[in-house]
């Protein structure tokens, strides 16, 4: 298990291995995402929290998942069509993983241990977002159904810091 967040790396959609590192000094929102899901639109609310923010060190990392209702279904590039087509999605998109399970991918694995759930560690569904501040400390997990907006102070207190 790692010992921080950035000793971990993931692969970008388009297959380029990233270290977790680069993003040192960032704050972070994490969350699993899907492209057919009832929490899809929560993609235009995270673009514009990214287009607002990413100037000050806000990074939004998207890593979608099929484990819920088999609610992302396509491959790596159709899921980046389908987010830039549909709701400009310009922060990156990294490859679909799983964040559950045995084959949980190891960016979850650390964020699950540094912010359990309310009743245990797994991920309950889609849009399942993590606040990681700029130490790369997990703040705080958010249940799918807070939307992006919902975070905007609490992002905005950790940018200032």
């Amino acid at each position: 298990m790692a010992q921080n967040l950035y000793e971990l790396t993931a692969t970008l959609n388009n297959g380029q291995e990233k270290k977790l590192g680069d993003y040192q000094g960032k704050v972070l929102l994490i969350v699993n995402t899907a492209s057919q899901c009832g929490f899809t639109p929560q993609y235009k609310g995270l673009q514009a929290m990214y287009d607002k923010y990413k100037g000050e060190g806000l990074e939004i990392l998207g890593f979608p998942c099929d484990q819920f209702g088999h609610q992302e279904p396509g491959n790596d590039s159709e899921i980046q069509n389908f987010c830039e087509m549909n709701f400009g999605v310009q922060f990156p998109l990294f490859k679909k993983i799983e964040v559950n399970g045995e084959g949980t991918h190891p960016v979850f694995k650390y964020l699950k241990q540094e912010a359990p759930g309310f009743l245990s560690t797994s991920i309950k569904w889609n849009f399942t977002k993590f606040l990681v501040d700029k130490q790369g400390k997990v703040i705080k997990r958010f249940a799918p159904m807070t939307p992006p907006e919902k975070i905007d102070q609490q992002i905005k207190d950790l940018l200032k810091k």
